[in-house]
C-alpha cells in the first residue's frame, strides 16, 4: 500500500487554514483573527532501502521538482528502475498554491510509514493518512460525502417562497429555474424561520452562480448552514446537497424517557454536523477551530464517534508551528485547554505514535507560558491576549483564578504526558511547578470568609463566580473541606449568577457528576437542553437563556441572528449521559481501562451501545429486572449492586436485580 506523504503536520495546518478562512457574514468574508499558520512550500521526502534485487517504482506529485535516486535525477511519473544494493530515494518538491505532496508506487519502494520529511531546517517523520492512497487524489483537497435533500414544506410568504428542510444541514444549494429568474435572485439561508425571512439581516445570503442556458439553467449557492431557505418570487425547484464526513455509527441509545431520547438524538445530530475534517464550534458561525470547543468535543467524541483521525487533525491544526508566538486562538485559557485535550486523546486511544509526534509541541507550549508568568508564577495575559473563561461576569483583574487553575491542570497534564514519553526530567519539573502553583492558588484565591474561591485578589472586589469555583473542583485545586464549602456556598446558592452557556454547563454538570449528584445531572440535562427542544430546536444552541422568548432568543453579540443554533459545545448530553448516567469511565491506564457503573435506578428500560477506544464497544441492556452487558473487542469491569464483575469478549454477563 502506498500513501500520499507530506511534511509532517502541514496537511492539518493547510486544511485548518482553509477552514478558518471559510467564514462568511452577510456577503463579507471573515478570516479568523489569529495568526495564520503556514505550510512548507519547499520540502524533500526521503527513505533509504537495501534492495536484494532490481525493482521499479513511479513517483506522482502535486508540485514541481524531481526524484533523486542516489545521484541520478528523474522526472515525476516516469518509470524508475534501481537496485540491487543500498538506494536512497529523495523526492524534491515545491508548490506555491497549496500543500506539496507525493505518492511513491512500486512493489518494494512505496511511500508511507518510515519516510522522512525535511523542510531544510528540521527533519521529521513524513505525514500521511489512510484516506489518501489513490494516485488521482490531491491531499490539498477534501472530498465530502454527499446526500440530497428536498424541502419537506414550502410556504408562500412575503412575496416569495419559504422552503423548510426537516432539520439543519451543511449543504450547497442547486436551484433549477430560467436564466432570467436566476440572474435577479437572492437566496436567503437561515437556521431559523425568522432569520431566513429577515432580508439583509439574514446572516447568509447569496447571489447564485449560474450554469447552463435558457429555461434549463441551474443556480448554485456554496456550502453553508441552513434549515430554511427564502427566495422571492414564484417557486423554484430546490435541492440541498448535504456535505459531510461519513463517520461510522458506533453508538445507540434508547430508554423509557422520551425526552431524554430526543435530547440524545438532537445532541448527536448537532455533534455530527460540527465534526468533519476538524471539530468546529458551529456550522453557521463561526465555522472555525476553537480549542475550548475542541476540548469538549474530544470528551463527547469518545462516547460517540471515537475517531482518532479527526482528533489528531484538530489538535495538530490548532497548535500550529514552533516557535509559539501567541496563545492558541489568542486565548490564554485555550492554550492550557489544548494540553488537556492532548492528554484526553492519549487516554482515549493509548496512541503512543501520536504522543511521540505531539509531545514536543506540548513542551514548547508550556515553556511559552512559563515566560509569561508574574512574581508568583501565575500565568498572566499580555497585549493581544484574550482571557475568555465564559460569556459571564468574571473579575479578570490581574492574575485570574480560573486561568491559574487551568494552568495547574495543564502543568499536571504535561507531567503525565512527559511520563508517558519517558521524559523524567520534564515530568519532575512540571509536577513540582504544578504543586507549587496549586498551593499559591489556595493562598491567594481562597476566601475562608466567603467559603469560596474568588476570581481576582488584586481588584479588591472579592467577586465569586460559578466558573472559577467549578474549575477549582474540576482541576483538583479545592481540598475536601473547600469542596464542601464551595458546593454549599456557590454551586447550590441562588446568590451566585447562574450559567447561561452550554459551554460551562458542561463543566458544571461534569463536576456534579464527579461529586455523585447524578440525579442533578439528569434533571439539568432534561430541563436545560429539553428547554431548547420545547422552543423548537432541531440542533442545540451556543447559548440558552430560558427567560428570553420569541425571536429575541436568536440574538447574540448585539446581532439579531448572531447566535449559532448548531454548536458543538452544546452536544455535551452525549458525554454526560454516557459518563454519569450509564456510568462508563475511561481510565488513564492500568488493566481496568474501562469501568462501567450504571445508575439503573434512573431507567425503567435502557438499551445502549457505546464505543470504547478505536475498535471496541460496550453493549448494555436493562429491562427493569435483568442487566445484560457485553464487551466487544475489549474487556471492562462492571460494578453494580455491590458486585464487581469482569466482562470480556467471551460472553455476555447477565445480572439480576437483587
Amino acid at each position: 500500500m502506498s500513501y500520499w506523504i507530506w511534511y509532517q503536520g502541514d496537511f492539518e495546518r493547510w486544511h485548518a487554514m482553509k477552514q478558518n478562512f471559510s467564514r462568511v457574514e452577510r456577503g463579507l468574508a471573515w478570516p479568523a483573527f489569529w495568526k495564520s499558520e503556514g505550510i512548507r512550500n519547499r520540502i524533500a521526502l526521503s527513505k533509504e532501502y537495501v534492495l536484494e534485487e532490481e525493482t521499479n517504482f513511479t513517483v506522482y506529485a502535486h508540485g514541481v521538482g524531481f526524484v533523486l535516486v542516489n545521484e541520478d535525477k528523474y522526472p515525476f511519473e516516469s518509470a524508475i528502475t534501481c537496485g540491487p544494493g543500498r538506494v536512497k530515494v529523495t523526492v524534491h518538491l515545491g508548490r506555491l498554491d497549496a500543500l506539496p505532496s507525493a505518492l511513491v508506487s512500486g512493489d518494494v519502494i512505496t511511500s508511507g510509514p518510515g519516510w522522512i520529511s525535511d523542510d531544510y531546517a528540521e527533519k521529521l517523520p513524513a505525514g500521511f493518512s489512510p484516506l489518501y492512497t489513490d494516485e488521482e487524489q490531491d491531499p490539498a483537497e477534501w472530498n465530502y460525502s454527499e446526500k440530497e435533500y428536498l424541502p419537506v414544506k414550502t410556504e408562500s410568504v412575503c412575496g416569495g417562497t419559504l422552503y423548510e428542510f426537516g432539520t439543519e444541514l451543511t449543504a450547497r444549494l442547486e436551484i433549477r429555474a430560467s436564466m432570467m429568474r436566476l440572474r435577479g435572485m437572492t437566496v436567503y439561508c437561515g437556521e431559523s424561520r425568522a432569520e431566513a425571512l429577515a432580508g439583509k439581516e439574514c446572516y447568509l445570503f447569496w447571489k447564485p452562480e449560474i450554469t447552463g442556458f435558457g429555461e434549463s439553467a441551474t443556480g448554485h449557492c456554496p456550502r453553508c448552514a441552513l434549515r430554511y431557505v427564502f427566495i422571492e418570487g414564484e417557486p423554484v425547484e430546490l435541492t440541498a446537497v448535504h456535505q459531510y464526513v461519513d463517520f461510522p455509527v458506533r453508538t445507540a441509545f434508547a430508554c423509557d424517557d422520551a425526552k431524554l431520547n430526543r435530547i440524545w438524538n438532537v445532541a448527536e445530530h448537532t455533534f455530527r454536523l460540527c465534526s468533519g475534517i476538524f471539530f468546529l464550534d458551529g456550522v453557521k458561525r463561526d465555522g472555525w477551530i476553537w480549542s475550548g470547543d475542541a476540548y469538549q468535543s474530544l470528551l463527547i467524541s469518545r462516547y460517540l464517534l471515537a475517531d482518532p483521525g479527526v482528533e489528531q487533525r484538530t489538535l495538530v491544526g490548532l497548535r500550529g508551528n514552533d516557535p509559539m508566538t501567541g496563545h492558541i486562538n489568542t486565548i490564554v485559557d485555550y492554550s492550557l485547554i489544548w494540553v488537556l485535550g492532548v492528554k484526553t486523546h492519549i487516554e482515549t486511544f493509548h496512541d503512543g505514535e501520536f504522543l511521540r509526534l505531539i509531545y514536543p509541541k506540548v513542551k514548547s507550549l508550556i515553556e511559552f507560558c512559563k515566560k509569561r508568568t508574574d512574581v508568583h508564577g501565575f500565568l498572566i495575559g499580555v497585549d493581544r491576549d484574550w482571557t475568555f473563561i465564559d460569556w459571564a461576569e468574571i473579575d479578570k483583574d490581574g492574575p485570574v483564578g480560573a486561568i491559574e487553575m487551568l494552568y495547574y491542570a495543564a502543568l499536571s497534564a504535561a507531567a503525565d504526558l512527559a511520563s508517558m514519553a519517558d521524559d523524567q526530567e520534564f515530568e519532575n519539573l512540571y509536577r513540582a511547578e504544578a504543586d507549587r502553583i496549586r498551593e499559591c492558588i489556595r493562598e491567594h484565591f481562597w476566601s475562608q470568609e466567603l467559603g469560596a474561591f474568588i476570581d481576582s485578589f488584586t481588584s479588591g472586589r472579592c467577586h465569586v463566580s460559578r466558573q472559577t469555583n467549578l474549575l477549582a473542583i474540576r482541576c483538583g485545586i479545592a481540598d475536601e473541606e473547600q469542596t464542601r464549602l464551595v458546593s454549599a456556598n456557590v454551586l447550590h446558592s441562588d446568590k451566585v449568577p447562574p450559567i447561561s452557556t452550554p459551554y460551562f454547563q458542561f463543566f458544571a454538570l461534569d463536576v456534579m457528576g464527579q461529586l455523585g449528584e447524578i440525579e442533578t445531572v439528569l434533571d439539568v440535562v432534561r430541563s436545560y437542553w429539553g428547554g431548547m427542544l420545547d422552543l423548537g430546536a432541531v440542533t442545540f444552541w451556543e447559548e440558552f437563556d430560558p427567560s428570553v422568548t420569541g425571536d429575541a432568543q436568536y440574538g447574540m453579540y448585539g446581532d439579531p441572528f448572531g447566535k449559532s443554533l448548531c454548536h458543538a459545545w452544546a452536544a455535551s448530553p452525549i458525554y454526560l449521559i454516557s459518563r454519569y448516567l450509564i456510568g462508563l469511565e475511561i481510565c488513564e491506564d492500568g488493566d481496568d481501562r474501562f469501568v462501567l457503573t450504571p445508575h439503573l435506578e434512573l431507567f425503567g428500560v435502557l438499551e445502549c451501545t457505546l464505543p470504547v477506544g478505536e475498535n471496541g464497544q460496550i453493549v448494555l441492556s436493562w429491562d427493569g429486572r435483568t442487566l445484560r452487558v457485553k464487551a466487544l473487542s475489549v474487556s471492562c469491569k462492571l460494578r453494580v449492586w455491590g458486585q464487581e464483575i469482569s466482562v470480556n469478549n467471551a460472553a455476555a454477563v447477565e445480572v439480576q436485580l437483587p
